[in-house]
């Protein structure tokens, strides 16, 4: 080093500051940082087709009274897109543009979790969003309803006996249609008795075989020990198919796509109309739950072309700091409030809005 203790003051931190800004732009262009970007994703309308297949069919027997054929307008669901393994400089410019979102990465990918179980999870609430939907729909519609087989602990006398989504029909020859019939039906069993519980599977019924076990903070009477889930059944299914989406935010988009498929005329007016929240059915009221990235999702309905969006509740006051240019806002905090405002919005009025 000879040399450099040879050069001038002036030289020597010339190469010193020179050295160290280029070890920081390669730091800043390669390095990531522990951050994740989050910006406006892709957005889907559930009326339409994607790659070729309709985003909600049906099978079975469907009304030609209440299906809707021409499937005009749009009900389109919105998502939020994650940038992970950003080096500093791309999150910064990212950051600047306005259109993107930085948060600490451990807030979308705990540290106790893979990516990978991030993803299931993901995977796994935007499954239970649709099948939510459909719950919500149905009971929108005033469809009957059925009780069928939730959950089945190991412990439990009808683990591999009964099966999640059996149809729950008779009970010892005692007709089951709701959690009342099905209370009725054990109410004079005993623990240890060996009860014929008659399932629908696969459309084909069953009769299965189930010693009931006892339950001692609920009384004397035999117990099945599942989870009994009560929701509404119609003569058709109803298919969803969407997929590499996560999340439960589409609950509500998904249930408004279906109701408008089943009816006459349809529920848009023809208008382009985008919305976020989930789907709540533990109560009968239809609740819209919150979601994350609010302000994302309305640039990303914006972007598409959507002229409303439909804002959970409880997201407002978040979608009221940042409202892109055009867009008109309707607060949704049921899914009655929901249809009332596309009703309302096809007859050319105003909803509430935020």
């Amino acid at each position: 080093m000879s040399w450099f203790s040879s050069l001038s003051l002036r030289a020597r931190t010339l190469i010193v500051g020179s050295t160290v800004s280029v070890v920081l732009i390669v730091v800043g262009a390669a390095v990531p940082i522990p951050y994740v970007a989050l910006g406006p994703g892709v957005t889907y309308n559930t009326l339409s087709d994607v790659d070729g297949t309709a985003v909600i069919s049906f099978a079975g027997t469907v009304p030609d009274s209440v299906k809707q054929s021409d499937g005009t307008g749009h009900l389109n669901m919105t998502t939020v897109s994650v940038y992970d393994k950003l080096p500093l400089f791309e999150a910064l410019g990212m950051w600047v543009s306005g259109q993107y979102a930085l948060v600490p990465r451990a807030e979308v990918y705990p540290p106790d979790k893979t990516v990978e179980q991030v993803n299931q999870q993901n995977t796994k609430d935007f499954s239970d969003s649709q099948s939510a939907a459909e719950i919500a729909a149905l009971r929108y519609l005033k469809y009957p309803n059925v009780v069928y087989v939730g959950t089945i602990a190991a412990s439990s006398p009808s683990f591999k006996v009964l099966q999640p989504q059996d149809q729950i029909t008779a009970i010892d020859g005692t007709a089951v249609t709701d959690f009342t019939s099905l209370q009725t039906a054990l109410k004079n069993t005993l623990p240890g008795q060996v009860a014929t519980v008659t399932v629908l599977r696969a459309d084909k019924s069953v009769d299965a075989k189930v010693t009931l076990m006892a339950n001692p903070s609920a009384g004397k009477q035999g117990f099945l020990g599942i989870g009994a889930v009560e929701r509404p059944k119609a003569p058709f299914t109803i298919s969803i198919s969407l997929s590499n989406i996560g999340g439960p935010s589409a609950g509500l988009m998904f249930t408004l796509g279906i109701l408008d498929k089943l009816t006459p005329g349809g529920l848009t007016a023809g208008r382009y109309i985008a919305g976020t929240g989930t789907m709540e059915v533990e109560d009968d009221k239809g609740t819209v739950g919150a979601i994350g990235g609010i302000l994302l999702k309305m640039i990303a309905a914006k972007a598409a072309g959507a002229s409303v969006f439909l804002v959970p509740a409880d997201n407002c006051a978040e979608a009221l700091t940042r409202i892109p240019a055009g867009l008109e806002l309707a607060k949704v905090a049921t899914l009655g409030d929901a249809v009332t405002a596309l009703k309302t919005l096809a007859a050319g009025g105003t909803p509430p809005s935020c």
